[in-house]
């Protein structure tokens, strides 16, 4: 099964949902705002990709957070108390899949690892 997370209003979560609607492939999205990550389904992502892909340094609420709040997430632990805080500091869109994990949207990304189904 393909879950999808993110934010509905984010362009890219946007542009990943056409993708998947438009090249057929079920998923079931899941909403951060409505359904903010538990810390397990954090530390299950960091099985896949890495802490810096995950975290989103460059968004706004990264910016509007205290420099306490950033230096909290010099450690993964830390890192997975923030995002659970603030789900709007994890990139978007995470697409899960059984085996795999990949954060933001990139077209070609997309359509090769649903081409391989």
């Amino acid at each position: 099964m393909t879950h999808l997370y993110g934010i509905p209003n984010c362009a890219t979560v946007k542009k990943a949902r056409v993708w998947l609607e438009e090249n057929g492939v079920a998923y079931t999205f899941h909403d951060f705002k409505k359904e903010p990550p538990t810390a397990e389904f954090l530390s299950g992502c960091l099985k896949h990709v890495s802490l810096d892909v995950l975290l989103n340094k460059r968004g706004t609420t990264w910016r509007k957070l205290t420099p306490e709040s950033q230096a909290q997430a010099e450690t993964e632990t830390g890192a997975i108390a923030l995002m659970c805080e603030f789900p709007s500091v994890i990139k978007r869109p995470v697409l899960v899949l059984p085996n795999q994990v990949l954060v933001g949207f990139v077209a070609d990304e997309y359509t090769r690892i649903f081409q391989a189904d």
